[in-house]
């Protein structure tokens, strides 16, 4: 099985933290879905053994599309693939979730889609002007409300913690809105300054401030605990979710499962390659519309592989299987294991999984795993 992921690069915005790739220009956009439409095409041997069971549509803010360009998309998909759909998510922002845009996301579930992904990132205003989000905290709510009475059921929303001026008490009060909210599945993040957006800018000409990674710890202890008291699983270090409600799509690729990616800077993985497409929309429709070579491609190593292996698997709570690991990778995980603060970490059946102390370590315990 496999899966697809569509990117959307349009923004009504820049958030002052985003360093996707996306544009504030919507003047090529029908020229856009051309490309992406005819890349589905050119692309439909990639991984062309596998059945395709999720679509992910992300960006960017994929709800500025209108519902036939959507409707194109996912017709493309069927015809140029097996599928088997279980899961199709299009992550929307809460301004753009009119009756209107409602009612055609809703027209859309004949064609499979079945999940919403809100970009919340909080319940209060303050921490949406610093993040420069186009919503408010009244839209926030409303959003998901309203998502709800139109017969969605399967809702994700993000939410950001380490944020300057987020106290402990208010994290905890959008962690409890979004529960009372009914709410099943939970993509928490910490605020990160990325080089080349607009909050690096900020906080380098000392016009912000900068985030505490003490404080974005303590949050997130915070919200391991309040999953636990909620019955929420922590199946993946920023994802929490229900009984039932994991994310099909993402829990692929953490599982090492085979992908497609579509449009400007989308990734692709057959299991033993992968590459990456061209992060200018301008360089992207030109070399999909002219047969030019629009993506990048890198074949792993055996050793490459069992260290995406590990990055991947030590954020989950199935684990690291060493058992999976080729010799060379096992034995050195097996002598840095014995330099790891044994907190961090239980051994089950051969299996690592990362404690929650060590969930604060875990890209660093990844890294003395992984083979010299």
């Amino acid at each position: 099985m496999a899966g697809i992921y569509i990117h959307i690069p349009f923004c009504k915005q820049a958030c002052s933290y985003c360093n996707f790739y996306f544009i504030t220009s919507l003047k090529r956009k029908s020229e856009f879905i051309d490309a992406i439409i005819k890349e589905i095409e050119i692309t439909k041997d990639y991984a062309s053994s596998e059945t395709i069971n999720t679509i992910y549509i992300g960006g960017g803010t994929p709800s500025l599309l209108d519902r036939s360009d959507i409707e194109l998309v996912l017709e493309t998909i069927a015809k140029n693939h097996k599928t088997e759909i279980k899961e199709i998510t299009i992550e929307c922002n809460p301004d753009d979730l009119t009756t209107e845009k409602l009612s055609d996301l809703k027209n859309l579930q004949s064609f499979g889609l079945n999940r919403l992904s809100i970009g919340i990132q909080s319940f209060f205003d303050e921490n949406l002007r610093f993040m420069n989000r186009a919503h408010n905290s009244n839209e926030a709510i409303s959003s998901i409300q309203n998502a709800q009475n139109f017969g969605f059921d399967s809702l994700t929303i993000d939410l950001i913690y380490g944020t300057p001026g987020l106290t402990n008490e208010n994290w905890l009060k959008n962690l409890n809105q979004a529960y009372e909210l009914n709410i099943e599945h939970l993509s928490c993040y910490a605020l990160t300054v990325e080089p080349k957006t607009k909050l690096h800018k900020l906080i380098k000409e000392q016009q912000a401030e900068k985030p505490s990674s003490d404080k974005a710890s303590e949050q997130f202890d915070l919200l391991m605990q309040f999953a636990d008291e909620k019955k929420f699983r922590h199946y993946e270090i920023s994802n929490f979710a229900k009984e039932g409600k994991m994310a099909v799509h993402n829990t692929n690729y953490w599982r090492a499962e085979k992908y497609i990616g579509i449009g400007p800077a989308a990734h692709s993985f057959d299991g033993k390659s992968r590459k990456w497409n061209v992060s200018n929309i301008n360089s992207y429709i030109d070399g999909i519309q002219n047969d030019k070579k629009i993506a990048e491609e890198e074949t792993l190593s055996q050793e490459e592989m069992n260290n995406e292996y590990i990055m991947t698997s030590l954020r989950t709570m199935w684990g690291c299987d060493l058992d999976l690991l080729s010799k060379k990778n096992r034995t050195n995980a097996l002598e840095a294991l014995s330099y790891i603060d044994k907190s961090w970490y239980s051994r089950v059946n051969n299996k690592l999984i990362l404690t929650n102390q060590g969930k604060h370590f875990a890209d660093y315990i990844a890294s003395e795993l992984f083979a010299i």
